[in-house]
């Protein structure tokens, strides 16, 4: 009796990352707000899971990721690295499986990422944001690419993503002199998409998530993994696995629904298939 009672009267603890979908849209929320949503050990753990599970599930069409509180996300979580739930609580004593990290995995989803930043994103949380494929930022938002002044380098991405996005020289003034960019700033330097006021954040992200959702997700998701390839193919090589991924869309039920809805002048019906 006393074993129930004391069973009945635990208090489950809140998730650190939520898990929501809803009208094709997986959103995932960092939920810290205490600490500014750094990311402890098991919180790598489940946002890894939650990115991979979104991946994989056929009814999820776009992925939001978001934040909770002020930041999106500070960085990763210092203090409980003195403890048991550090980065370390996410690998062996002596290495960390770097490929079901949220980096690796965000690189290596087909679903399409948006990450609505609805605050300030620094170290992790900016190479986190970064690795997301469409940035929407609240103007209070800011990255902080403050790895120099810790005395550690973009420790998950940004070195391999900043050349890439803003150029060679862009990405070293950024890197080397550890600079915080504001949400306007940012666009002006090609790091958002788009900057909205704080309150209409998650709309707006919504609504571009809704406007990916409603095409053929199969074709979307082709598209996005031959961006990825093209990244580190030539040209010739590029067309050439874009025609060998053009064959099998060619069969689906979503390209002859997308020819038909364009001769009867309607909105096409996708089913990802």
């Amino acid at each position: 009796m006393n074993n129930l009672q004391s069973s009945a009267q635990t208090v489950p603890a809140v998730s650190e990352v939520l898990y929501a979908v809803e009208d094709h849209i997986a959103t995932i929320t960092l939920n810290a707000p205490q600490r500014m949503n750094t990311i402890s050990g098991p919180m790598l753990n489940e946002l890894a899971a939650l990115l991979i599970k979104a991946n994989q599930d056929a009814d999820v069409r776009c992925v939001i990721l978001t934040g909770n509180g002020r930041a999106f996300c500070a960085g990763l979580d210092l203090t409980k690295e003195r403890g048991d739930e550090g980065l370390s609580a996410a690998s062996s004593p002596t290495t960390l499986d770097l490929r079901n990290t949220p980096p690796t995995v965000l690189q290596g989803m087909d679903k399409p990422t948006i990450c609505a930043v609805n605050g300030g994103a620094a170290g992790y949380g900016m190479d986190t944001a970064l690795g997301c494929d469409i940035r929407i930022m609240a103007e209070s938002a800011k990255l902080a690419a403050a790895f120099v002044k810790r005395g550690v380098v973009p420790e998950s991405g940004g070195t391999w993503f900043l050349p890439r996005m803003i150029g060679w020289a862009k990405a070293s003034e950024l890197i080397f002199t550890g600079r915080t960019l504001s949400a306007r700033e940012c666009l002006d330097w090609g790091l958002a998409n788009e900057v909205v006021p704080d309150a209409e954040l998650m709309g707006r992200a919504r609504a571009v998530a809704k406007e990916i959702a409603g095409n053929a997700p199969l074709a979307v998701q082709a598209a996005k993994r031959m961006m990825r390839i093209g990244l580190n193919e030539t040209f010739p090589d590029h067309v050439h696995h874009v025609y060998l991924q053009l064959l099998p869309l060619f069969k689906t039920h979503d390209m002859k629904e997308g020819i038909a809805a364009f001769m009867e002048k309607r909105e096409a019906k996708f089913e990802g298939r």
